[in-house]
């Protein structure tokens, strides 16, 4: 049973989003503000957070970027408005997806277990792979860097495992969106961008000059050629 920590401070919503999980047999616990939230974690033990963009006093940023500080722990922030600047900015501190509210109960849940099952998905192939300094262990679900591993999270994991199953191909952000994050045609390019920037934060030695995840512009992305 998924134990989903809720972080949302409108009642309606939370006791709605609580009792709709509930009944799809996830365990919920359910708290209004970001400091109760983080307060959370360690007694609760979340297998997902559930976030609000917009609360009050520390905001849904503020405490992804908290969270992300010690734990790759899934998080899926909610908002109210999907065309907003803060989605971004969400995306870009941690988050692995995002829901505009009011969301249907099973929206919520198909997202949820997409996002779990990046913790579990080997990706196509099986065993260990070495590409430059970086090596991919695709059973154990592990990158290192120069023998040290890195904290990646589940999109970001995912999404370095997708592409350098097939190096030099090339996907487009809607091939991507829809392997990786499991969202259809409406899916949203903006967490393919979002994604694509924090990993290279992690594997590249320079950002500007990408040797691993290379940008084919009006095309997408791919995995090398490395040189």
């Amino acid at each position: 049973m998924p134990r989903i920590l809720l972080i949302e401070d409108d009642p309606s919503v939370r006791e709605g989003v609580e009792l709709g999980l509930r009944r799809r047999g996830h365990e919920v616990l359910a708290v209004e503000t970001g400091e109760a939230g983080l307060g959370a974690l360690d007694p609760f033990r979340p297998d997902l957070v559930l976030l609000d963009l917009m609360l009050p006093g520390m905001n849904g940023v503020l405490v992804c970027r908290r969270v992300r500080e010690t734990s790759q722990l899934p998080i899926i922030m909610l908002t109210a408005r999907g065309d907003d600047f803060d989605v971004v900015v969400g995306l870009e501190a941690g988050a692995d997806d995002y829901v505009v509210k009011p969301a249907r109960t099973e929206v919520l849940d198909a997202r949820i277990r997409a996002v779990l099952r990046r913790l579990t998905d080997p990706v196509e192939r099986t065993g260990t792979e070495v590409h430059g300094e970086l090596t991919v262990d695709r059973a154990g679900l592990s990158v290192t860097k120069g023998g040290e591993q890195l904290a990646l999270a589940p999109s970001e994991l995912k999404l370095l495992l997708h592409l350098s199953a097939s190096p030099g191909q090339v996907f487009s952000r809607q091939q991507l969106l829809e392997c990786v994050w499991e969202h259809g045609y409406h899916g949203d390019a903006r967490l393919v961008d979002a994604c694509v920037r924090r990993l290279r934060r992690k594997i590249e030695h320079a950002e500007s000059a990408p040797r691993y995840i290379q940008t084919v512009r009006g095309f997408g992305y791919r995995f090398g050629p490395l040189g």
